[in-house]
């Protein structure tokens, strides 16, 4: 459709580590979840404190960048799509996962030994081949999120990435 975008940039902190994986072709995929806060006045006259939490799924160099630099607390910029993609849990009920399919992610902070901050570097993630099909079993699923690779989920063979 002509016309149409979708593009998620948030900026929040980690809620925990990146999780590594790599797909049986050996591409890197990492996921983490980020929460952004958002405070305003209610109706009542009460200030309102309100967490929302984002998955967000990264591949190829920008994922071993996550791994390798990003952990829990860290401050981030994430630039990417939204996705929903279906799958079967080990038990055959079929869920829903929304997730940002990150492109871009940079730290935006970083505890130096010293106490002081500096900013991490940047990748630009470039798009990659379609990875192989994974294996059967439970191997790379996370009950709350879905498998860890996407192509993993049923219906997901032709999945871009």
């Amino acid at each position: 459709m002509a016309g149409s975008l979708n593009k998620a940039i948030l900026i929040g902190r980690l809620g925990r580590d990146p999780e590594m994986r790599y797909t049986p072709s050996g591409q890197p995929v990492a996921n983490f979840s980020i929460a952004t806060d958002e405070t305003y006045t209610g109706k009542d006259g009460q200030k309102v404190e309100k967490t929302e939490w984002h998955r967000i799924v990264v591949w190829g160099k920008q994922a071993e960048f996550c791994g390798n630099y990003l952990s829990k607390g860290r401050l981030v910029y994430i630039e990417g799509k939204i996705e929903t993609r279906k799958w079967t849990d080990k038990d055959g009920v079929e869920k829903y996962t929304t997730e940002i399919k990150a492109d871009r992610v940079q730290g935006l902070d970083s505890r130096q030994p010293e106490g002081g901050y500096a900013q991490a570097p940047q990748y630009q993630q470039r798009p990659q081949a379609a990875p192989q099909q994974g294996g059967g079993g439970n191997a790379g699923y996370d009950d709350d999120m879905g498998p860890a690779f996407p192509s993993e989920a049923s219906g997901m063979d032709d999945a871009p990435f």
